[in-house]
């Protein structure tokens, strides 16, 4: 008889509902804010004068957020740790003019996000959810999460050297979605559609921000039940991870010498540039304000930044059973080994050796085990938020996340006990004062 899992299965339940409820960032950040408003905090507008109460508050700005905790006493120039994630994942995002099809079918025109794996995306049911904006400005989340799209696969009939030359899909012509039969197609028919799902009027939607997902829940996996699978845990399981070491740290503030920030943007897949991504003034304005609504100055705020520490948590690389030789040999990361710790000597991660020891306390505080992820030096690295904190705000940044399998697939797998392991983490980081 097998050993029963050891991991926490509350948390990750929880997980597996939250990934489900979030097929878009804004979902994401409106599923955050609910939870955290659960544990007490309260959303602050950025258009509003902030005050110098103590307790837990958030900003929202379209598929970004960032939360924060004042302990009682905090001083103005009381720093602050950080967990930074992001609440985008490579998909298909649908084009201003949707309408299209060709020979009966009815279709959605998309482009494509960020980099995902195209050929996860084939035959497989797909949902449509996102952010509709009406004539009066206001916006409204729309989640049609159920079988709708579908984008077919050549058979193999007709693409008789698949097999031997690999499949190759051309972004263009080959990725676009058939939701059903028209003949012809009729431009407004599938904002018409989204209208009535949503429950608004005809006509009142003026912009939109829409994707696909896949409508397949997540889901156990092995034979011990010790895997996960579904989408988008790069990055939700941070995000959500973040969520509750949050509220945690909110629970236990009395006495903290800092204040604890989750800050989860917008824009990663795509190089964070814009003003809810990593690379914009969000996180630097909202944390100058709170240095200034508690009477800070400029000296203040420096101080603050100097002391700041930021874990960015993102997912890495499990290493591969069928491609072990694309890693590098020494650094083997497992699933249900515990977080990974990620470095770069070319900065793609912000780790150095001091961000090394203060993860390193965090896990020994929390009584986690950890990993090291570094690439192979045949293979091009990727690149997370941390070196864009780092330089942008000059904040001591590690980075540091979950190994996984199938990352930018539109169905990744990660080991059952790393979400928990990497909540027990962040706990430590956020909510002890050691």
């Amino acid at each position: 008889m097998s050993e029963p899992p050891r991991f926490d299965r509350g948390h990750t339940d929880d997980l597996m509902s939250f990934l489900a409820a979030s097929p878009t960032p804004y979902h994401a950040v409106a599923n955050a804010a609910q939870r955290l408003e659960k544990a007490g905090f309260r959303q602050v507008a950025e258009t509003d004068a902030w005050d110098a109460t103590s307790g837990g508050k958030y900003v929202l700005r379209g598929g970004a957020i960032i939360a924060w905790y004042v302990p009682e006493g905090a001083e103005p120039h009381t720093p602050f740790r950080i967990v930074g994630a992001h609440t985008d994942s490579p998909n298909l995002r649908v084009k201003p003019r949707p309408d299209t099809g060709a020979h009966g079918w009815r279709q959605v025109a998309v482009e494509i996000y960020g980099g995902p794996l195209l050929n996860s995306w084939l035959d497989r049911d797909l949902g449509l959810a996102g952010r509709l904006t009406l004539r009066d400005g206001s916006t409204r989340l729309v989640n049609v999460d159920r079988p709708l799209l579908r984008v077919p696969q050549l058979a193999i009939h007709l693409d008789r050297n698949v097999t031997a030359d690999g499949l190759k899909l051309d972004k263009q012509r080959h990725l676009q979605p058939v939701w059903g039969l028209a003949d012809p197609v009729r431009d407004g028919d599938l904002i018409a559609f989204l209208e009535e799902e949503a429950g608004l009027d005809a006509g009142s939607v003026t912009g939109w921000d829409l994707m696909t997902h896949s409508v397949e829940a997540p889901a156990y996996l092995g034979r011990d039940r010790e895997l996960v699978a579904g989408p988008r845990m790069d990055n939700l399981l941070s995000v959500h991870a973040g969520v509750a070491a949050l509220a945690a740290a909110a629970n236990r503030a009395a006495g903290l010498s800092y204040v604890p920030v989750l800050a989860a943007f917008d824009h990663e897949e795509t190089g964070s540039q814009s003003d809810t991504g990593a690379d914009g003034p969000l996180l630097g304005t909202v944390l100058e304000r709170s240095v200034l609504a508690r009477g800070g100055t400029v000296e203040d705020r420096a101080r603050a930044f100097a002391g700041t520490v930021c874990l960015s948590s993102d997912t890495g690389h499990a290493v591969h059973p069928n491609y072990a030789e694309r890693h590098d040999p020494t650094h083997h990361p497992r699933v249900n080994g515990g977080p990974i710790l990620k470095v770069n000597v070319n900065n793609r991660y912000a780790t150095d050796g001091s961000g090394r020891a203060v993860f390193a306390a965090a896990c020994e505080r929390a009584g986690v085990p950890f990993q090291s992820f570094v690439s192979n030096n045949s293979m091009p690295c990727g690149t997370t938020i941390g070196p864009i904190t780092a330089a942008r705000h000059g904040i001591r940044t590690v980075d540091i996340g979950t190994a996984i399998l199938s990352m930018h697939s539109a169905r990744e797998l990660c080991g059952a006990d790393d979400p928990h392991l990497l909540a027990k983490a962040l706990v430590a980081f956020l909510a002890s004062d050691s």
